[in-house]
């Protein structure tokens, strides 16, 4: 028997982050759709099954950049995010998008759409000579150092332990 380097807090944390790659695959099979395709059409499947994972990737990402403290799952994220009705209004060169909210938590949607304005924002006035592909690096970068700053850094970083591992004999 191996002693551990890892203390009981840490282990809770690592099972916690498993746990969280396990609902990725849960939450694709369950609500977003991805349980199996009936069809004999290999290419229908095929078809399908890569336009969800896009769109539940980019819905991820979103959904992270509205709220880049914590992964939300599409079972709750999705109707709070989707319970308002947009309307594009253009005048004077402008164009502007006005949302009415119908969910109950109004404040919290207005917050996360808010932080999501923000990164658009941002890059646009930061960025504005990249290519559409470019920005949407930059968006995914911006958005990545946005959930690395939410997250609690010394303690997480004090409950990882230093890993030696041996290096092989080369005689």
């Amino acid at each position: 028997m191996t002693h551990s380097e890892y203390d009981l807090a840490a282990l809770g944390q690592l099972y916690r982050d498993r746990a969280d790659c396990e609902n990725g695959f849960d939450e694709l099979t369950n609500q977003w759709g991805w349980g199996g395709y009936t069809t004999q059409d290999l290419e229908r499947c095929n078809l399908s099954a890569r336009a969800v994972a896009l769109i539940y990737n980019w819905w991820s990402w979103y959904v992270r950049l509205a709220h880049p403290k914590t992964r939300r799952e599409a079972i709750t994220s999705r109707p709070l995010l989707l319970a308002g009705v947009a309307r594009l209004t253009q005048h004077a060169g402008q164009s502007r998008l006005l949302i009415t909210l119908t969910h109950a938590a109004g404040d919290q949607i207005k917050a996360m759409i808010a932080s999501a304005r923000r990164a658009f924002e941002t890059i646009k006035t930061n960025a504005p000579q990249l290519t559409k592909p470019d920005r949407w690096t930059a968006l995914v970068r911006y958005i990545i150092e946005k959930i690395l700053a939410a997250r609690p850094r010394k303690e997480a970083l004090l409950a990882l332990p230093t890993l030696l591992l041996p290096l092989p004999d080369s005689g």
